[in-house]
């Protein structure tokens, strides 16, 4: 009897401890991200790809949990509307109000640079998203800030590098305002060593669409020079490259020129017979890069919305791996020091392929694409066949701030 009694209690004892075992952890309190982006204005296409693109990377980087450190990632989506005291204002909102620990934003680099002031205030992490103007990484920076998607210097130099020769006569075109402004500067610094030179800059209305004016000034400007001629397009949101060539610029030997952009723009451009053969830099095509977090987007995408990735569908993705490595890093830690010091210098995977925050600035290093626009109204939209992958080591980024 005494035995059995023995017995039964020892197994009882046993199952228990198997049990409690085998249970999960006590998960953490939801660790809450803010989402700010423009999600309506001129920017609507960009902001609603970045957001889809950052819910896969936190899917793929979690292997579809969603969790880190045992702690559930809860997006806090607001939509910033393209307005930059409105964008300040919901980040504020959501560090004060919301309890975001983190946030994540700026479509647009006016927003995006309202924000920044408000992540220092809160001294809490700001992961901008798809703003490129320098001054985000440069003179407006602060610690609290790093950015995913490519800068302007990043765009300038890989097109420079893509375009750039000797006798090469340079007219840009670029919107009036910091986007356009510190494109344009780092476009003619990053020209220099090439032998190309700019020689007439026109800046316009971001919601400008008559072009006849400024492209008047810049065809003056341009027949005056001798060799190779190029109008350099740096246009955000609603391509204005069938208006331009409309105006066209062939019949004074000008062809024009601007980096990749989003399918439905290549679809317009496929339209365009006098695009075919022009030469840029992309940050992303689908067809380009061949690594396996790529291929796995490609595959998803097309199965769960009948298309592939796009531009900012790749960077959404990379912010949502990157927040996810550094969490990782942190085993859950959100307060900005320790997240600091994990970020910099932080190496992360991406659809493009590897980056790194640079300890310096927060500016993610990265590959760019070097194409030719192939145009072809049998195929859905232009496609930029790659001439050259810009690896980190082609392209020397300037440190633009005062750290």
């Amino acid at each position: 009897m005494r035995l059995r009694r023995w017995l039964a209690a020892t197994t009882a004892i046993i199952a228990g401890a198997v049990l409690f075992a085998a249970a999960p952890a006590m998960a953490g309190p939801p660790l809450k991200v803010a989402v700010i982006e423009d999600m309506t204005g001129p920017l609507e296409a960009y902001a609603k790809q970045d957001v889809n693109g950052l819910k896969l990377g936190i899917e793929y980087a979690t292997h579809g949990t969603g969790t880190v450190a045992g702690r559930k990632i809860a997006l806090i989506e607001k939509d910033s509307q393209t307005k930059p005291d409105l964008g300040r204002s919901l980040l504020s909102e959501a560090y004060e109000d919301d309890g975001a620990e983190i946030a994540i934003g700026g479509t647009s680099s006016a927003v995006a640079l309202a924000m920044l002031p408000v992540a220092q205030d809160e001294k809490k992490v700001f992961i901008v998203s798809a703003a490129v103007a320098d001054s985000i990484t440069g003179a407006k920076w602060n610690r609290y800030i790093f950015r995913v998607d490519r800068n302007s210097s990043q765009d300038a130099i890989s097109n420079a590098v893509a375009t750039g020769r000797p006798g090469l006569v340079v007219g840009t075109l670029a919107q009036d305002y910091a986007y356009g402004h510190d494109g344009v500067t780092a476009f003619k610094k990053a020209l220099e060593p090439t032998g190309a030179k700019v020689v007439a800059e026109e800046y316009a209305p971001a919601a400008a669409t008559d072009f006849t004016a400024p492209m008047q000034r810049l065809f003056d400007a341009l027949n005056k020079q001798q060799g190779e001629k190029v109008i350099a397009v740096l246009w955000a949101g609603a391509s204005p490259m069938g208006k331009l060539a409309a105006l066209d610029p062939q019949r004074f030997g000008i062809r024009l020129g601007t980096g990749g952009n989003i399918l439905p723009v290549l679809k317009a451009w496929n339209a365009i017979p006098s695009l075919e053969g022009m030469e840029g830099a992309t940050y992303y095509y689908y067809g380009i890069p061949k690594n396996p977090v790529n291929d796995w987007l490609v595959a998803e995408h097309q199965k769960r919305f009948g298309a592939p990735p796009d531009f900012f569908t790749a960077n959404g993705m990379a912010v949502g791996m990157a927040l996810v490595t550094a969490l990782e890093r942190t085993k859950g830690a959100t307060d900005a020091d320790t997240l600091i010091k994990a970020m910099e210098g932080m190496a992360f995977d991406t659809p493009k392929g590897r980056m790194i925050f640079r300890a310096e600035d927060h500016q993610a290093l990265q590959p760019m694409y070097a194409f030719r626009l192939h145009v072809d109204p049998k195929q859905p939209w232009a496609v930029p066949v790659l001439t050259r992958e810009l690896t980190i080591a082609d392209m020397k980024v300037p440190i633009e701030n005062k750290r």
